[in-house]
């Protein structure tokens, strides 16, 4: 016996019937509409024609092919570059930097500049910026939150030396360089006052990630030559940060208001440190308790940051400070600030970042540097930087009773400088404190100094272990898990 059909459903002919009739009569429908529209007559656009070939829209249409047909070949070209220097044991951040110069015009322009003309036209260079500011905002705050501020207060006199000496030794060093490139690679509207503070500041950088991820990838980072390195580097960025919105303050303001953009500066960070951090600390609480972070707390969150970024850029001082400085007021280790960097980190790194490294890649010119006497100064700069900063850190080391062979290994690690330091550089092009040629000597400087650090770390020994024998131990300072 043939079961009935269910009582709640049609049979399938009648409801394909139905269906077809519907499409029918909606068809019709629209004809009859149709017919009665044609006849009507609309008032003349009020400015331009904006339908068809003659649409203002069109232009943009061109625009978002083009911005995200760069992105493709942006992203596809870093992580391939990127997987390649993990592979030869370089941090991948290299990598993803030299993939933005290899796009750029020092490169690919230079052999095929038609394709590069197709590929990252001159009308994407507005967009990619656009992204690649974003992308450097959420990368310090994220930054921030991976600090760990109460080591800084538990730093010992070790910690405390080494970092003073990597940060006044390079910028005397590079504000004395600048009586040499003033008069080559600068020109008369810039001061030189603000030329040599500027350049003093970006031999300073060490870049903290970079080097978190280094001593991570070679098992140092819980030794004490790894504690000291790690403190050291982020006592080294505070101070660098600081130094550096000091330095853009100075530019921005025009003369006679630059005492007050820093008074201004000193109060903001006043009012977050006693007003807004302990906001922040009750918030990360509750989200301890209950233990997940919400949609909404997360945006209050990405709302404040948004708030303490333009508040620094209505002051004076530039978008990044106030991103750094509201992350680094979040307790680094509360959930909130784990489940945030989980979050964020990956779109950063894979999306942002390398928008910013074509960015910079397109700003990098190789072909700017001619002449032996260009690229002596061009050495003379990556030479300068490495005496700064490795030197400093060395000195300092053996007075605080390091072995040689841990002070050369910690005056190594405090030589890296990578992203920090595009960042710096393309702030300082962007203030029209470094032409285009020394900016493209210091990004060489940035590369090389990090590419130095891994193969150098190696021949020294420091894969089999460095540990310090005289020196006190700082507070333990986890390896932040930021890997650029």
């Amino acid at each position: 016996m043939t079961p009935p059909p269910p009582a709640h459903g049609a049979p399938a002919g009648k409801t394909a019937v139905a269906y077809g009739a519907m499409i029918a009569a909606a068809v019709l429908v629209f004809f009859w509409i149709r017919g009665r529209g044609e006849g009507l007559i609309a008032p003349p656009p009020a400015g331009p024609a904006r339908f068809g070939a003659a649409a203002e829209a069109a232009p943009q249409v061109a625009i978002l092919l083009h911005v995200l047909l760069a992105l493709v070949v942006v992203i596809a070209t870093a992580r391939l570059l990127g997987a390649l220097f993990k592979a030869l044991q370089q941090p991948p951040v290299i990598g993803e930097v030299i993939a933005g110069i290899v796009l750029g015009p020092s490169l690919l322009g230079h052999v095929a500049p038609a394709l590069y003309a197709r590929l990252l036209p001159a009308a994407v260079a507005p967009h990619l910026s656009l992204l690649a500011q974003v992308g450097v905002i959420l990368f310090l705050f994220l930054v921030g939150l991976e600090l760990d501020t109460d080591a800084l207060r538990r730093g010992t006199h070790t910690t405390i030396a080494i970092s003073h000496a990597s940060i006044v030794v390079p910028f005397l060093l590079g504000s004395g360089l600048a009586l040499v490139l003033y008069p080559h690679l600068s020109s008369r509207d810039v001061p030189f006052t603000v030329f040599a503070l500027f350049l003093g500041v970006s031999m300073s950088v060490t870049a903290f990630p970079v080097l978190a991820r280094i001593l991570t990838d070679r098992g140092l980072q819980s030794t004490p030559l790894g504690r000291i390195a790690l403190t050291c580097a982020a006592v080294d960025d505070v101070t660098a940060w600081c130094l550096l919105a000091l330095v853009v303050g100075v530019v921005q303001a025009r003369v006679g208001s630059a005492f007050a953009t820093i008074g201004m500066t000193l109060a903001y960070i006043a009012a977050v440190v006693l007003v807004v951090r302990p906001v922040v600390v009750r918030l990360a609480a509750r989200v301890d308790r209950e233990g997940r972070l919400s949609q909404g707390t997360m945006a209050l969150v990405l709302v404040a940051l948004l708030l303490s970024a333009l508040a620094t850029e209505w002051i004076g001082i530039h978008a990044l400070f106030g991103a750094f400085l509201l992350g680094a007021i979040v307790p680094h280790t509360s959930r909130i600030a784990r489940e945030l960097t989980a979050r964020l980190e990956d779109l950063v790194i894979v999306l942002f970042l390398p928008a910013f490294f074509a960015f910079t890649g397109m700003r990098t010119e190789i072909g700017l540097v001619r002449g032996a006497g260009q690229w002596l100064l061009c050495g003379a700069i990556v030479l300068v930087a490495c005496l700064g900063k490795f030197g400093g850190s060395f000195v300092a080391a053996r007075l605080t009773g390091l072995p040689w062979r841990e002070a050369s290994a910690l005056g190594i690690l405090m030589n890296t400088r990578g992203l920090m330091e595009l960042v710096v550089l393309n702030l300082g092009l962007d203030l029209k404190v470094l032409s285009p040629t020394l900016f493209t000597m210091l990004v060489l400087m940035a590369v090389v100094t990090t590419v130095m650090t891994a193969p150098l770390l190696h021949a020294l020994g420091a894969d089999r272990g460095l540990e310090p024998l005289k020196a006190p131990e700082p507070g333990p300072v986890p390896a932040p898990e930021i890997s650029v």
